[in-house]
């Protein structure tokens, strides 16, 4: 790996898109980096936009692997949460205030294919012209026996993507410095699987269900294979030794089906401390996202579901021209923590616009509980025309008109 070179600022990103000036830097080597690396100068930005999110190392290192998760899972919405979410779990472990962001630089794309494979027999690999040494799929082996409904109830493809992150955090001997201090892998499992008949890759295609207790099982032996792996990565690559003494925190992600507009959600993590192999106690995480108005909503959170539906009868009384409202709630246990709404609209003028922002603005006080997230998106065939923001316990909420 690149020895890494800090230099602390105490610049800010502005929004308005100019560069930014990066005074006072401090070049200093990573601790524990091997003696023939290549040095690298990183920049830690001061400014930092919440105490939820990360600052990121500068100049932006892309992961070896960027671009693979947009071919891999099903959704917009998953791609994101997946995202996201992994920031989230690694906050129990790596805190924003003291360490800091890069995109996985350790897995090679080629490796999480092959990682993502199939485990195949011996008669494949002829097939399929592969080594013995290659044979390194964690997903379950086909053997080709019986039906292709029998066998996808049987042998699904259950990991659909790898995601690594690294966290950096400074020298506790000389602050001038950082180091590696841990990475945070997300598995991505499907709770669908998606198959065609054999000899018939155009033709319809079928679905296996995949049980949230069988998601659960796997998945945890597949995030103890990808400990193992990363350790012996570190023993058998100098340049990635400094993988073999951070702790390496997994977590499991579990997509929705291809027609949900909802994103699926983590539901479990485990790490294994700083040169351990073992994955220590595995934690729930009761998280899930729930759409307004829906089935599932009235079922289960009805009071958030009744605010919801007043809020939507609203606008349909003063405001016509507006196709839906669609609400998207990301709930923590049985409270809701965050609601997205989304609001396309019909509109003629700039009056109209701000007119119907002001309204909605005041609704969201008047009619939603003060303990969550409100974020509102307003948008036209012209794209965004407004947003709005209400954080817990705000008295007003912050509103932005983009102008066109």
């Amino acid at each position: 790996m690149k020895k890494w070179l800090a230099a602390v600022t105490g610049t800010a990103l502005l929004m308005s898109g100019c560069m930014p000036s990066f005074q006072q830097e401090d070049e200093v080597v990573q601790e524990n980096a091997p003696e023939d690396s290549e040095e690298q100068t990183v920049i830690i930005p001061n400014f930092q936009i919440s105490d939820e999110y990360y600052r990121t190392l500068l100049p932006y290192e892309p992961s070896p692997s960027r671009g693979m998760v947009v071919n891999n899972l099903n959704t917009n919405y998953d791609i994101a949460e997946f995202e996201n979410g992994l920031m989230r779990v690694a906050q129990q472990n790596f805190s924003p205030e003291e360490y800091f962001f890069q995109a996985g630089q350790f897995l090679e794309s080629d490796t999480i294919s092959s990682w993502l494979n199939r485990e195949f027999t011996e008669e494949q690999l002829t097939e399929y012209g592969m080594e013995p040494e290659e044979n390194i799929g964690l997903n379950p082996l086909d053997n080709g026996e019986g039906s292709r409904a029998e066998r996808a109830e049987r042998s699904p493809i259950l990991l659909a993507h790898i995601l690594e992150h690294n966290y950096f955090v400074k020298s506790s001997e000389d602050e001038s410095k950082v180091r590696l201090g841990g990475i945070v892998i997300g598995l991505a499992m499907n709770s669908v699987y998606y198959y065609n008949n054999d000899g018939d890759p155009y033709g319809p295609t079928f679905e296996e269900n995949i049980p949230q207790s069988r998601l659960e099982e796997e998945g945890k032996a597949i995030a103890a294979e990808v400990v193992s792996r990363i350790r012996e990565i570190a023993a058998n690559d100098p340049e990635k030794a400094e993988l073999a003494d951070v702790p390496v925190t997994v977590a499991l992600f579990k997509q929705e089906p291809k027609s949900t507009v909802i994103p699926g959600n983590f539901f479990g993590f485990a790490t294994a401390e700083a040169g351990s192999n073992e994955l220590g106690g595995w934690n729930a995480m009761n998280e899930n996202y729930v759409l307004f108005p829906s089935e599932e909503a009235r079922d289960s959170y009805r009071n958030d579901e009744t605010a919801f539906l007043n809020f939507k009868q609203d606008i349909e009384t003063y405001f016509p021209n507006f196709n839906s409202v669609i609400g998207t709630g990301l709930y923590r246990g049985d409270q809701l923590s965050h609601l997205k709404i989304d609001i396309p609209i019909q509109f003629y003028g700039k009056s109209e616009i701000v007119g119907f922002t002001q309204y909605i603005a005041g609704r969201l006080i008047d009619l939603f509980p003060e303990y969550f997230d409100i974020e509102v998106s307003i948008t036209s065939i012209n794209g965004p025309e407004a947003l709005i923001i209400k954080e817990p316990e705000d008295t007003e909420p912050f509103v932005h008109i983009y102008e066109q």
